[in-house]
């Protein structure tokens, strides 16, 4: 699919008027940097990595979700604009103060990966581990990747948030205080974490929550778990596959390969190295010049760094431009035109009272580790 198509997806599903999708970016570019001219540090645009090259051009900040949530907890500016995903904006919004609003350009940017972890099946989920297991205590740690009320229940819970740059950590962190860890919703990071501190395989459990009793497993199974993941999936990095790994070696035999760690467990094996989106671009930047470079994660990052990096040779893992986050893709310049001109007439994140204080304890967790 060519971008122009995809941006006319993204605009037709937004409904901003008529005239906003007719700019060239060339006045969309001036129109927004006109409006941070004249609110100034009243303003901060913050942009994921995984944004269009020409919003990501117009951020303040830009970094991973763990970066941007550090970021949206110290920063003094009356107006975030979050170009992400709503996941994101909420955090931002939880962790920022009342006298804070925060804007996400293109509300019906989601993350389908949160979606997969409904706060009523980990809830059902966890009064089963409950009565099976009451002598146990369970963490429950939620990645970043999911709803407020999620978060919120963590923190209720006693557990934390996450991202996939300090997971071991709040693994780690979760072992010191209990028996049993929770995580939600990504089997792969959770795997591929659990396989990085050493848990052996027969202690790990996957709870597939399309499943009635216990998540498929035995009572067994879950008894003898340390780790009990939640069946989710990013549908970007689950593209990647052990043959093309296998397949870009035999292309580059000098080839680096770096993926991210919600790829499956065979493809972080064969890799050269995993990590965030940050230890990515990190990974990227610190390679010898000359050097071949093939990324598992999201295209419009790869792209990005192939634009910025040109004495380096920087290539999207299996070949193709499949690896599109589409909900990232969803927010175009037009989208922050409109925003930013119209920030008295449009809806800015909210999240309720309850919902941000268990939140908020457990994003607190979440920095407060990395300390």
């Amino acid at each position: 699919m060519t971008e122009i198509n995809i941006q006319a997806m993204a605009l037709t599903f937004n409904p901003i008027p008529a005239n906003y999708r007719k700019m060239s970016d060339d006045e969309l570019t001036e129109r927004i940097n006109q409006k941070k001219r004249e609110l100034g540090e009243k303003l901060v645009i913050l942009t994921h990595h995984y944004q269009r090259r020409k919003i990501v051009a117009l951020g303040d900040y830009k970094g991973d979700s763990y970066a941007l949530s550090k970021i949206a907890a110290g920063l003094d500016a009356e107006i975030i604009a979050f170009c992400g995903v709503h996941f994101m904006a909420e955090a931002a919004e939880i962790l920022s103060s009342d006298d804070q609003t925060v804007y996400l350009p293109n509300p019906l940017a989601g993350c389908p990966m949160a979606d997969m972890a409904a706060i009523a099946n980990v809830m059902y989920a966890w009064d089963q581990l409950k009565e099976l297991v009451p002598d146990s205590k369970i963490i429950p740690i939620a990645y970043m990747n999911t709803a407020a009320d999620l978060k919120a229940f963590c923190g209720k819970h006693d557990g934390l948030v996450c991202t996939s740059s300090n997971a071991p950590g709040a693994f780690e962190w979760g072992f010191e205080r209990g028996d049993k860890i929770f995580f939600y919703p990504d089997e792969h990071l959770g795997r591929n974490t659990a396989n990085k501190l050493g848990i052996a395989r027969d202690q790990i459990a996957v709870w597939d929550f399309r499943k009635r009793k216990l998540g498929g497993n035995s009572p067994d199974k879950i008894k003898n778990a340390k780790v009990i993941i939640w069946k989710g999936y990013c549908h970007v990095h689950t593209t990647f596959t052990p043959d093309h790994v296998r397949m870009m070696r035999e292309r580059f035999p000098d080839v680096r390969i770096v993926v991210h760690p919600e790829c499956p467990e065979q493809v972080v094996e064969l890799a050269d190295a995993n990590g965030s989106t940050a230890f990515i671009v990190k990974y990227v930047d610190e390679a010898p010049s000359g050097s071949t470079i093939a990324i598992g994660t999201e295209i419009n990052l790869v792209d990005r760094m192939a634009h910025e990096y040109p004495d380096k040779k920087v290539m999207e893992l299996s070949g193709n431009t499949c690896a599109m986050c589409v909900n990232m893709y969803r927010t175009t310049l037009n989208d922050l035109a409109w925003c930013l001109e119209n920030l008295d007439d449009i809806k800015s994140i909210e999240v309720r009272q309850e919902i941000q204080e268990d939140s908020r304890k457990a994003l607190s967790r979440m920095l407060d580790i990395a300390k």
